[in-house]
This record gives structure tokens, C-alpha cells and sequence, in this order.
């Protein structure tokens, strides 16, 4: 069984930071676009991701470690981005599609980072590995979305 350390401390915090945007993003492109569906895939998605941060935070703070607050300025440039992005796109749905596979692959990529973390604690693998799963199923899923174009 692994220990929490303040390293994974800081790397669990680097990932709600990056929830906290993500949240914050796919609520942005829900509202740049006019696509039913695609604007309740997005508007899931930034609910799941808020949850996300729930989960987060409880186990930072259930092994008695502060939770750093708010998002970065690289997610607050990234939303400017698509808001630009979508103003001069002629196509706002696919390029806020285009904009959430990334992210979703940024995600898996920064999860995995997390799990190659040899002090993990069970309970936050645990977590961590549930949350990976759900995004790679999405990704798979908003992959599937391109074809609403």
C-alpha cells in the first residue's frame, strides 16, 4: 500500500487544477455551440468533471493535505482560444470537437502520468483509475460525435 506524500499531494492537485478547467471549458464550448447534442455532451461532460473535483478534493483532504483552489491560466487561455476559435470558425461544433479530443487525450495522458506514481494510496488509485476509465470512454465516444458534422 502506497502513502500519501506531498508529492502526490501536488500531483493530485496538479489534476483538480486541470478538472477545474476542463469544467470550465466544456462549459465554454457548450455555449459556442448550437448543436442539440452536442451541447448536452458538453454540458455532461462539464458536469462530470466538476464531480470530478469533488472526488479530488475529499481525498486530498482526507489525508490531511491543502487543496489548491481556482484554475490555471493555461485553461483560462485555452477558453479564451476557443472563444476566438469559435468567433471566426465557420464551423463552431467541429471545432469545439476538435478542441474536446484533445483535451480528453491531454486528460488520459496526465492520469497515467499520476498512476505511474509508485506511493499511490489504494483509495486514491482507486479514484484515479475510475476517473481515467470514464474519459477514455468518452473519448471514445466524442470520437464517434465527428460524424455530426
Amino acid at each position: 500500500m502506497g502513502t500519501y506524500t506531498e508529492e502526490v499531494g501536488s500531483k493530485l492537485n496538479g489534476l483538480l487544477e486541470k478538472n477545474y478547467d476542463a469544467e470550465k471549458g466544456y462549459q465554454k464550448a457548450a455555449e459556442n455551440v448550437e448543436h442539440a447534442g452536442l451541447k448536452n455532451y458538453f454540458n455532461r461532460k462539464a458536469e462530470q468533471r466538476r464531480s470530478f473535483g469533488h472526488e479530488l478534493k475529499s481525498e486530498i483532504t482526507s489525508f490531511g493535505q491543502e487543496v489548491d483552489k481556482g484554475g490555471s491560466i493555461k485553461g483560462a487561455a485555452h477558453r479564451t482560444w476557443m472563444d476566438v476559435k469559435a468567433l471566426f470558425s465557420a464551423d463552431d461544433a467541429e471545432s469545439m470537437l476538435e478542441e474536446a479530443i484533445r483535451g480528453e487525450k491531454a486528460a488520459v495522458s496526465e492520469y497515467n502520468e499520476v498512476l505511474q506514481e509508485a506511493s499511490l494510496p489504494s483509495s486514491t488509485k482507486s479514484i484515479l483509475m475510475s476517473q481515467k476509465n470514464q474519459i477514455d470512454t468518452d473519448l471514445s465516444e466524442v470520437k464517434s460525435l465527428e460524424s455530426l458534422r
